[in-house]
């Protein structure tokens, strides 16, 4: 059917089809043509009237369509518009014609309304009121950056053309310079931060030199290595780390962001109280742990669908892509894993990922390994771990992941997606705000039930291989011979290399075992127990097991733990990129298991830059430190310390 477009002016409603019969230029001819053709409908009309007999009744069909004919045509007699309705069209018509002028001024009433708000909430009390301040700074200075940006682009990168013409033509030796300036610094600041705070920070430092040269001996191609991404992202990792762990007002930043976030995904307990009843938390697990993935799930998509997460990962992908030099494609999903998971971050370049060459597609595999999604983040927190070194690992970890990936596969094609400023990243596909919550909610369920399927597999596995290996280690008289056992030997020289004390590095060999081999639910869960046993205080050894570790041990296998390298992990990166780009089948399935040594060995230097940075603190409370002085392995060598202690019991 087709439909005729209608107009309406001030003597009625004409169909454009039938413009024609109203002209006075209409000759006889056709008007008797067409007065033939209506007697013609007539008589054929008159032929097919059909009667129905039903009792005494006659319906005659015929009168019923001319009945409905007339009544159409009453409908399309000329509607006088009343006053109300004339001045609502004139309302609309207004409102059409200066749309943008009145979205200004709303949003104008909004912010002057907002701002009263931040004002008088400054004027009460300051430092109640300090987080919305920073907060409304950060948001005006980034609105007017991204409007500088949009209308003078052009304006500003002329001006700054000189100075970038300089540098390509001085870049040779200015390069090298750098590089010495950068090293001298590092020398110095070693010497002068072992002299202060002992030589564990040193063991730290040899075992992210150790990194890079295993890296650099199974490199795909090692002559070919482009040292700028490296280097540069190790200096991202230590600017950061210097900001977050060394600054207090870094350190003060993570850690009330850590506390706010903490506080925030505590909102979870209403829900699980809610449908799992007043002893919710009896099953802790499954319903204190779980229901938080589901929450933090539904509130990234809502941030998704308003753009807020679109934007915050275009700035920090922007800021990899200039001081990295990487693609636009991998810095984007690099940036995107510090918030999503291992493949919905790829999803954000979808479009772009056939065009993509097999060292960005290594790239943007080792980023998803190396990180931890937001979802799962909470779930970690609740466990017991530090929010605030959990947040800063996952910070970290981006820029380790792409100097990692490019020592270990280097770029050796010319990529195809080289857009600055021009690429796209997806959109929401959820109508309203409610839509997107409530999608949030459906997607979690996939992620916790394969969650809680894992947990339960895996640690029915893990007791089977127990069982088994210490059958085999009674026949040798061994029976201690487990899983754990293994793992913590295999990886005990890679725990020590990152700081881990001596005593400690087998127990978080351990950890990185369970990490690796089934996921790091696990190595999370042991590790929580370990914080929980040190906070108890009690007896460090019981039958010659040591039962916690010290709180430097416990800061960097959090780091080293901080990311999805695990062989589970492999299957679900191969199926969910295979999904997303087809055509790049072979090359994924080649490059993934790559991607997790890449990934596992960017934790591991995160967890060196962590060892290099931590402050060595009391591990324990002062009345148990001093009322168990004879079973603590790392007493304070600084008596400092230990006046702040005892002044503080005091006190």
């Amino acid at each position: 059917m087709e439909m005729t477009e209608t107009n309406r002016d001030h003597s009625g409603v004409h169909n454009l089809a039938f413009q024609n019969d109203s002209d006075d230029g209409v000759d006889d001819t056709n008007l008797k043509g067409f007065g033939d053709n209506s007697q013609t409908s007539k008589n054929s009309q008159n032929k097919e009237t059909v009667h129905i007999n039903q009792g005494d009744e006659y319906i005659n069909i015929e009168s019923d369509l001319h009945e409905n004919k007339r009544a159409s045509v009453d409908d399309e007699q000329p509607h006088l518009k009343g006053q109300l309705e004339k001045r609502y069209d004139e309302v609309c018509e207004f409102c059409k014609k200066h749309k943008t002028r009145i979205h200004y001024v709303v949003y104008g009433i909004l912010i002057t309304a907002y701002l009263a708000v931040v004002i008088a909430a400054c004027t009460l009390n300051f430092q109640r009121a300090l987080p919305l301040f920073v907060i409304t700074v950060l948001a005006v200075f980034f609105i007017c950056w991204d409007f500088f940006i949009a209308k003078y682009e052009d304006r500003i990168a002329a001006f700054f053309s000189p100075g970038d013409r300089y540098l390509k033509k001085q870049w040779f030796w200015l390069k090298w310079v750098l590089c010495a300036t950068l090293i001298i610094m590092i020398i110095c600041w070693l010497i002068f931060d072992t002299t202060k705070r002992g030589s564990c920070q040193l063991i730290s430092f040899g075992g992210l030199v150790m990194y890079v040269v295993l890296m650099l001996i199974f490199s795909k191609y090692p002559t070919q290595v482009a040292w700028r991404p490296v280097f540069s992202g190790i200096g991202m990792q230590f600017i950061l780390g210097i900001l977050i762990l060394r600054t207090k007002v870094g350190f003060d930043v993570f850690n009330w962001l850590g506390i706010q976030i903490q506080t925030f995904l505590e909102y979870s307990d209403a829900g699980a109280k809610f449908v799992f009843g007043d002893k919710y938390t009896d099953h802790f697990f499954a319903f204190k742990v779980l229901p938080i993935v589901v929450f933090f799930s539904t509130v990234m998509s809502m941030l998704y669908h308003v753009g807020f997460m679109q934007w915050l990962v275009g700035k920090v992908g922007w800021i990899m892509h200039v001081f990295m030099g990487t693609t636009p494609v991998e810095s984007l999903v690099a940036a995107g894993n510090i918030f999503v998971g291992q493949t919905e971050s790829p999803l954000l370049v979808r479009p772009y990922l056939p065009y993509i060459t097999k060292s960005e597609l290594h790239a943007v595999m080792t980023a998803g390994f190396s990180t931890i999604a937001g979802s799962v983040l909470g779930a970690y927190i609740s466990f017991g771990v530090s929010s605030s070194h959990l947040l800063t690992a996952s910070v970290m970890s981006a820029p380790a992941s792409l100097a990692v990936s490019k020592l270990f596969w280097p770029e050796t094609e010319k990529p195809l997606v080289t857009l600055r400023s021009g690429i796209q990243m997806a959109k929401s596909e959820s109508k309203n705000l409610l839509e997107a919550a409530s999608q949030g909610a459906s997607t979690s369920i996939g992620l916790v039930a394969n969650i809680a399927v894992n947990v339960i597999s895996f640690l029915a596995l893990l007791s089977f291989l127990d069982s088994a290996l210490s059958w085999v280690g009674n026949l040798f008289d061994y029976p201690q011979l487990t899983f754990e056992n293994i793992c913590a030997y295999v990886f005990m020289p890679f725990s020590f290399m990152m700081g881990v004390d001596w005593e400690d590095s087998f127990i978080v060999g351990g950890l990185l075992g369970y990490k690796t081999f089934f996921n790091e639910f696990l190595a999370y869960e042991r590790l929580s127990k370990l914080i929980q046993n040190r906070e108890k205080g009690g007896s460090m050894y019981i039958n010659g097991v040591k039962q916690y570790m010290t709180v430097r041990s416990e800061v960097i296998a959090t780091y080293a733990l901080c990311g999805f390298a695990n062989f589970g992990s492999l299957g679900l990166v191969i199926g969910g990129l295979t999904s997303i780009a087809p055509s790049k089948k072979k090359e994924i399935a080649d490059g993934a298991f790559r991607a997790m040594i890449a990934g596992t060995v960017a934790c591991f230097m995160t967890a060196c830059v962590a060892g290099m940075l931590t402050v060595p603190s009391l591990e324990v409370p002062c009345n148990i430190l001093l009322g168990n002085t004879s079973n603590f392995t790392d007493f304070p060598a600084n008596s400092t310390e230990l006046v702040e202690c005892c002044q503080q019991l005091f006190t």
